[in-house]
């Protein structure tokens, strides 16, 4: 039996449609429901529902095969899994907010306070552009931060921008894109390789952006390695 992880949330509605168009019958698991775990003997599946943030956990460690989550996530925290396919749903994008009328150039001579829930992600990009940060790590209301001088930048996921606009604030530089992938337990994938690949492969043929050109190939998984990142 194969176990999945899946983000509660914004992503699980799209995630169990791509299962149901890749003809997996998931009766009695929706949205709404309040299970945070779902047997489902039919597929030969258990699905884990889950904060969005632990699902790499779950399946880095073994607690899943597989799951469903943002590369926003991924990039975040650098787990050590294989992520074989982007779903191209949940699109939306990590990006660099600031206050109506402070460009992208304003006050980024010295160094710059920037509130975020994404930490990892906004270090690397500021230090590789060589711009000094301190880092203040908030869990939600990230938009709030410039408003009362907590921040002179924020690092967030922005889908229309409909809430930077209601807080005055707009996006001075794009970050990275992100969308939904599926991941996958890297000794998972060795031991139960048969049902993870016919799995893999029935996902991959409902989601056009995975479909390969004719006469081309795909490497069976790409993998998302942890890296040790130097802190200036």
């Amino acid at each position: 039996m194969l176990t999945i992880a899946l983000s509660k949330g914004k992503l699980i509605e799209s995630a169990l449609d791509l299962f149901r168009r890749a003809g997996y019958t998931i009766a009695g698991l929706s949205a709404e429901s309040r299970r945070l775990i779902f047997i489902s003997p039919e597929n030969d599946m258990t699905f884990l529902i889950v904060r969005p943030s632990d699902v790499p956990t779950y399946v880095e460690y073994g607690g899943a095969d597989a799951g469903i989550v943002g590369k926003d996530v991924l990039m975040e925290q650098e787990s050590d899994v294989y992520e074989p396919l982007d779903l191209g749903f949940g699109a939306c994008r990590i990006a660099v907010a600031a206050l109506q009328g402070e460009g992208a150039g304003a006050r980024l001579s010295s160094k710059v306070r920037i509130a975020t829930k994404y930490p990892r992600i906004s270090e690397r990009y500021f230090n590789a552009r060589g711009v000094p940060v301190e880092i203040i790590k908030l869990y939600g209301s990230i938009e709030l931060a410039p408003v009362v001088g907590l921040a002179d930048r924020i690092v967030d996921l922005v889908e229309t921008g409909s809430t930077l606009k209601a807080h005055d604030l707009v996006e001075v530089e794009v970050i990275a894109k992100s969308t939904a992938r599926f991941i996958v337990n890297r000794a998972s994938l060795r031991l139960k390789q048969e049902p993870l690949m016919t799995l893999i492969r029935r996902l991959r043929a409902v989601v056009p952006s995975q479909q390969p050109p004719a006469g081309s190939s795909r490497p069976m998984a790409q993998r998302t390695h942890k890296k040790k990142m130097a802190r200036s």
